[in-house]
C-alpha cells in the first residue's frame, strides 16, 4: 500500500506584530469556521491578522477583528468582513490551553493562516507580554546579527 504524500501548504498570512509584541512558547494550530466567501477570500490571499486577537467565550475560542476582505464575484450575499469566528479545537485542547492562560498569565496570539490540504488552519501562540525594555534588547541583537552577517 502506497503512502499518500503529506498535504501541501502554503501561508496565506501572518502577523509580523505578534512576535514583535510577545514572547512566544508554545504553537498550537486551529481550525477556522468560515462561510464559503470567506473562504474564497482567504484563498486569494485577502486576509489581515494585524489587529486580531482570541477572545475566549463560554462556547469557545474567537477570532476577534481578523480582516476578511468580501469576495467580489458574491454580490449581495458577502460576508461581514470583521466578523468573529470561531476556533475549531478538541475539547482537551481548549480546556489545557485556557488553564495555561488563566494560571500562568499567557496570552493567545494569532500568528499565522495557511491552507492544509483543502483545509484553512490559523496557528496560535502562547506567548506572554514583552516589556518595553525587551523590545528594545530584541532590535539591538537583530541589528547585531545583521552586522555580522555583513561582515
Amino acid at each position: 500500500m502506497a503512502e499518500k504524500p503529506a498535504p501541501a501548504s502554503r501561508e496565506l498570512a501572518r502577523n509580523r506584530r505578534a512576535w514583535h509584541e510577545f514572547e512566544i512558547e508554545e504553537k498550537v494550530e486551529a481550525g477556522i469556521a468560515l462561510t464559503g466567501t470567506e473562504v474564497k477570500s482567504v484563498r486569494a490571499g485577502q486576509i489581515s491578522l494585524d489587529e486580531a486577537w482570541v477572545r475566549v467565550r463560554a462556547d469557545g475560542l474567537w477570532l476577534e477583528k481578523a480582516r476578511i476582505a468580501e469576495y467580489v464575484k458574491a454580490g449581495p450575499r458577502n460576508h461581514d468582513p470583521v466578523r468573529p469566528r470561531q476556533l475549531l479545537f478538541h475539547k482537551r485542547e481548549r480546556t489545557r490551553l485556557l488553564a495555561r492562560t488563566r494560571t500562568e498569565g499567557l496570552q493567545l496570539v494569532p500568528l499565522v493562516v495557511r491552507t492544509q490540504g483543502r483545509w484553512i488552519k490559523l496557528e496560535i501562540g502562547l506567548g506572554r507580554s514583552k516589556k518595553h525594555h525587551d523590545k528594545r534588547q530584541a532590535i539591538k541583537s537583530r541589528e547585531v546579527q545583521r552586522d555580522l552577517r555583513r561582515a
